[in-house]
């Protein structure tokens, strides 16, 4: 037989629906006593209740690489054209090629030349 069970942990709720949001940038939920001077404190109903610890931007478009990858079920390589310009409008406009060889990165995974990634960019500047 078992005891009464445990009441949830204060802010629980909080951190569930801030879960997919954290997941979705890439970034880290810590326990607000382990939050460093660069983590985001999360305050619900008066209190810390986590901290999120931001991605690296070098890890930032790998990270949505491979979020592109799961969203598609394959590998952005296997893609279509047209979906492969939609990935890069995409990307575009998440600031992925602001990043340093962000272009280079893209044409790897979309198994393409960087020549083809700055033409689907020109292409959807020009529609």
């Amino acid at each position: 037989m078992s005891g009464p069970a445990e009441p949830p942990a204060p802010g629980a709720d909080f951190i569930a629906a801030v879960r997919p949001l954290v997941d979705a940038i890439g970034g880290e939920l810590v326990p607000p006593e382990r939050a460093g001077e660069d983590d985001v404190l999360l305050s619900w109903a008066g209190g810390p209740v986590a901290a999120v610890r931001l991605p690296l931007v070098s890890a930032s478009l790998d990270h949505m690489l491979g979020d592109l990858e799961r969203r598609h079920g394959r590998p952005l390589a296997e893609l279509d054209r047209a979906t492969k310009q939609q990935v890069v409008r995409g990307l575009e406009a998440r600031g992925a090629f602001a990043m340093r060889h962000g272009v280079e990165t893209v044409a790897g995974a979309l198994g393409v030349s960087r020549f083809t990634v700055y033409n689907y960019l020109n292409r959807s500047t020009n529609c």
